[in-house]
């Protein structure tokens, strides 16, 4: 069964720009996909209509057999939970802990229960000592960690990541993959990294132009040069398939 599943979809930003010109997509569920593609190709505008940041001009998107509608989108944000490839973008609350009970007290989660929510949290992402902390004293591997708390908190179906290694060191970036393998859930991983795809995904989508051109397994597509080249991706140097 698709977990996610978009048929047709279309969108053009206000300026005229068109950003996604007929996709047609299916994920089921438990996978870990990664979406590749040069920048500008469409990607993180694809992931904003996965809960419904940004709505399709034309063509249908459901999310664990829910139609994307005005009545579904509470449920469908509940159940789609989006990292932003910039942690500031979801930290913004005195501490840590205010952060990660922000969402679920909002969906009317109180006292104990949400407590411990929180602090079970903060334990899955090995982030308990970071509940009292500012988040804009963290380095970037601790926000990584916060900022992936705010999402679990809310016990979402679906994980997606925009550029979930942007600004990590190697041992960041290993810890925050380690974490990633353990979540059992479905996961699209938006990623220039084609390492971390290739370590972490057994399935990868690519898009360019708003169109996806390739589907398939990730060492498989990796492994060709032409099509890498056409779409503006390389190789990390040494990496060979």
């Amino acid at each position: 069964m698709s977990t996610i599943e978009l048929r047709d979809v279309e969108f053009s930003y206000p300026d005229g720009r068109v950003a996604l010109r007929g996709i047609d997509l299916s994920v089921g569920g438990g996978e870990r996909v990664a979406l590749l593609g040069p920048n500008g190709s469409g990607k993180t505008t694809l992931a904003l209509h996965l809960n419904g940041i940004l709505r399709a001009s034309t063509g249908s998107i459901a999310v664990a057999g829910l139609e994307l509608t005005d009545t579904n989108l509470p449920e469908i944000r509940r159940r789609v939970g989006l990292v932003f490839q910039d942690p500031n973008d979801q930290l913004f609350m005195p501490t840590v802990a205010e952060d990660v009970a922000f969402g679920p007290a909002n969906l009317g989660l109180r006292g104990e229960d949400l407590d411990k929510r929180v602090a079970s949290t903060l334990v899955q992402v090995d982030a308990a000592d970071l509940a009292e902390r500012p988040p804009h004293h963290l380095s970037g591997g601790e926000k990584r960690r916060a900022s992936l708390a705010t999402v679990l908190a809310m016990e979402p179906d679906i994980l997606v990541f925009d550029e979930p290694t942007t600004g990590l060191d190697p041992a960041a970036r290993r810890d925050l993959l380690i974490r990633l393998l353990t979540l059992e859930m479905t996961q699209l991983v938006i990623t220039h990294d084609l390492s971390l795809a290739l370590e972490m995904c057994p399935r990868s989508v690519i898009v360019n132009d708003g169109v996806v051109v390739a589907d398939g397994p990730t060492r498989d597509l990796l492994a060709d040069p032409t099509l890498l080249a056409r779409n503006r991706l390389e190789l990390p140097y040494g990496l060979t398939l």
